[in-house]
């Protein structure tokens, strides 16, 4: 083993312990903004493992579109809603963190089987023959042109909606006829004579 060697096992160790920090502080905080932060948190690690594989430019889109447009709309939207009531306890709460684990450790056993079943070594890296990044502007701008431009629309729907959403506490209340409305007694104009007083 190298330097070089050495240094991706390390950061791969980083990202990944960092990934699973956060995730799980996603899951588990209460405070749901602490949880919008920490999906960011999760973004990043993930954005570190496709540099470490040589994906530069999807590292940079997962920065720029994930932790910069995706986790700012939910923080948006978050901090727009605004929802004051506190979370009350469900009666069945304990049958679903049942459920939960008993679905989290099922997944977990599938991954790892997935992980212990792929033989490792036998993966090469080979040299990409064509620019990456020009075959993904190629289909983006034909085959998936139309995915692309209605997920846009779809997350402007969700941040209008948020919008709609805050706005509906600030209504004014309609005043009622029985309130007084105070207003300030008008002076009496004086009359202005056109001519002089002789």
């Amino acid at each position: 083993m190298n330097l070089a060697e050495g240094v991706q096992s390390v950061s791969f160790g980083i990202l990944g312990v960092m990934m699973i920090g956060a995730a799980l502080g996603v899951v588990l905080f209460s405070n749901i903004v602490y949880s919008a932060f920490l999906l960011g948190g999760v973004f990043i690690s993930m954005a570190g493992l496709y540099l470490l594989l040589n994906g530069d430019f999807v590292a940079a889109a997962q920065i720029l579109i994930y932790v910069g447009a995706i986790n700012v709309l939910i923080l948006f939207a978050i901090m727009l809603v605004n929802k004051r009531q506190d979370f009350s306890p469900l009666p069945s709460a304990g049958v679903r963190k049942i459920v939960t684990g008993i679905v989290s450790l099922g997944l977990f056993a599938l991954l790892s089987t997935m992980v212990l079943a792929t033989p490792w070594a036998d993966a090469t890296t080979t040299a990409p023959t064509e620019n990456s990044i020009v075959v993904i502007g190629q289909h983006f701008f034909t085959d998936f042109l139309l995915p692309f431009e209605l997920a846009s629309v779809l997350l402007l729907m969700a941040m209008v909606g948020a919008i709609i959403l805050a706005r509906r506490e600030y209504l004014p209340e309609p005043t009622t006829p029985s309130q007084t409305v105070l207003t300030l007694p008008e002076r009496p104009r004086e009359l202005v004579s056109s001519g002089t007083d002789e």
